[in-house]
């Protein structure tokens, strides 16, 4: 491994600090074993760098519970997301966890009496230690972490007493810099809100209803003198494909004429698709779902439902699914699916087996007569301007806020400032509040 601490400590295996290394399971019967109250049952969506969030907690049985009792949770327990999208979010479980498990998705890591639990998750959080679990996923283990390389993990060796100031001092810290990540949030919330308003605005009209055969089941109220039709009906649908296998060299080169697509530049991108940091051969591009500029295609395999116009030719895989050659306005339907509400009844949002080219083009949707749509295209192009600006914004100062609040974590862990005369008022300073 070639990511290391640099403490002037020096550094111990997690192994070594702790007194039990382990994970639970699926309860017998899945998710069809959760019960409306009882055991605290946490999965991945859970745990987070800032804490646990149990809005969306399960819980199990005391009899479930009692056959988990190998994955209990105890207070001060470090817990360690070990697959998946949110691999490497750490927490402690608070003292007022009370009686609580785990899946097979969260790693238990239950100090020792040299490891203090706030700090070794710190350590763990900070860019060493979350350099160190992503190396081993691109090392080749796509499953996640297992034990063996949990405990393998390396952090400072502060002494005890070392650890307890350094947690104390990031505890007050980052509560202060999460607070104004949850004020962007909230901030970022308000403005999907009226985005999303200001889109059913352009696509209802008071209480004018179509006829039943016309309207849109996500849609209360639409001008009876619109269609409606299942996206099926007036485009075609064409899932993507990924050359195989996806890392054969001979797929790509830099002057290739076809951008590809992956996830993360769906992520970054707005309502256009402009850049993308790889490009395919035209080897790749025979074996893969080529799009022109103007085209529009959907994200089913992760920011799922997300739409995107390209304004670049490009080959899109199989997290993806065009919408090709509409009778309807592109923009348009981007905005129809931009909504959101389109995708009701499809099932649970996240999972590729809900979202398919044949779920896709089951969605139906409204249509306007043609001498209507680019006019409100122009309306929402414009009403929706500033607000993709300020949304640009606040993913700006939340990126930058991330940013902060790991290097202060890494400082304090390593040593590079001694946390009882340190004062890091700065660490928000070119961050707006």
């Amino acid at each position: 491994m070639t990511v290391s601490f640099a403490s002037r400590w020096g550094t111990r295996r997690v192994k070594s600090l702790a007194s039990k290394i382990g994970s639970g399971k699926t309860p017998t019967g899945g998710s069809e074993s959760y019960v409306s109250e009882g055991i605290t049952f946490l999965r991945s969506q859970n745990v987070h760098f800032s804490g646990l969030r149990l809005d969306d907690v399960a819980f199990i049985t005391q009899a479930t519970h009692h056959e988990m009792r190998g994955s209990r949770v105890s207070a001060g327990d470090v817990l360690l997301n070990i697959t998946g999208a949110s691999l490497g979010r750490v927490t402690p479980a608070p003292h007022d966890i009370g009686e609580a498990n785990v899946n097979q998705h969260v790693c238990i890591i239950r100090p020792g009496q040299h490891a203090h639990p706030g700090y070794l998750s710190y350590a763990l959080a900070s860019r060493p230690g979350q350099e160190q679990i992503f190396e081993l996923q691109v090392g080749g283990n796509r499953e996640g972490l297992n034990f063996e390389q949990v405990g393998n993990l390396s952090v400072p060796a502060a002494p005890l007493e070392e650890q307890r100031r350094i947690a104390d001092f990031l505890d007050v810290e980052t509560a202060r810099i999460d607070r104004l990540a949850a004020r962007y949030a909230r901030m970022a919330g308000l403005v999907a809100e009226r985005r999303s308003a200001l889109i059913r605005e352009q696509l209802s009209t008071g209480e004018v209803t179509a006829p039943e055969s016309r309207r849109v089941p996500w849609l209360s109220h639409m001008p009876e003198h619109w269609g409606a039709a299942p996206l099926r009906y007036i485009s075609r649908i064409q899932r993507g494909a990924s050359p195989r296998p996806i890392d054969n060299p001979d797929y790509f080169e830099e002057t290739g004429t076809h951008a590809w697509v992956r996830i993360s530049d769906v992520t970054a991108s707005g309502k256009y698709l402009r850049t993308s940091t790889q490009r395919l051969s035209p080897l790749g591009v025979s074996l893969s779902v080529p799009l022109e500029p103007g085209e529009l295609f959907v994200s089913i395999a992760a920011s799922v439902g997300k739409p995107v116009i390209t304004d670049i030719p490009c080959c899109i895989h199989d997290g993806f699914v065009a919408i090709r050659n509409p009778s309807v306005n592109t923009d348009l339907l981007y905005y129809v699916l931009l909504l959101g509400d389109a995708f009701k009844g499809l099932g649970k949002l996240g999972t590729q087996l809900n979202l398919n080219s044949e779920s896709i083009g089951s969605i139906k949707v409204p249509v306007p007569p043609e001498s209507e749509q680019k006019a409100i295209v122009a309306r929402l192009d414009d009403g929706l301007r500033s607000m993709d600006d300020l949304q640009a914004s606040l993913r700006r100062q939340s990126h930058l806020l991330a940013e902060r609040r790991q290097a202060l974590i890494t400082d304090a862990v390593t040593g590079r400032f001694d946390v009882s005369t340190a004062d890091s008022r700065n660490v928000t300073d070119g961050v707006q509040a």
